[in-house]
């Protein structure tokens, strides 16, 4: 079973979406920027167009939680605690940290791979600008 949710909230200048997914593997999260504040129905179709390309980052392992037949009532005060309550879990700050590092080192490596090619490229440049020099002789 999976289960998902979605926190906006109003990170100084800007507002994101924060999307939570819990299955098996545990908890993965990703995190959207809207810039100005984003309407109900903007909401909605951001997630009907969008769902299939969010990044989510490597699963955080959670504890599982039995799940139990909650009477209407409770599952309507828990939904509404979960609206009143503010910021990020810590399993999700775990979570989006990791995808960060992830990200960063994917991206030193990329941009070591570019600047070797360029070192190698201006060797070669150098080394055919040197047999051009000599080839007249």
């Amino acid at each position: 079973m999976t289960t998902s949710s979605l926190t906006i909230m109003f990170e100084n200048p800007f507002w994101i979406g924060l999307f939570e997914r819990i299955d098996q593997a545990g908890l993965s999260v990703c995190k959207v920027t809207f810039g100005a504040e984003p309407t109900d129905k903007e909401v909605l179709e951001f997630v009907d167009k969008n769902w299939h390309r969010l990044q989510f980052s490597q699963s955080v392992e959670t504890p599982s939680i039995l799940e139990t037949k909650r009477s209407p009532k409770r599952q309507l005060r828990e939904a509404k605690k979960q609206m009143q309550s503010q910021g990020i879990g810590t399993k999700s700050q775990q979570a989006l940290k990791l995808q960060q590092e992830q990200n960063k080192v994917e991206r030193k490596q990329r941009t070591k791979a570019e600047r070797e090619a360029e070192k190698q490229r201006r060797f070669d440049l150098r080394q055919a600008k040197k047999k051009e020099k000599h080839r007249g002789h």
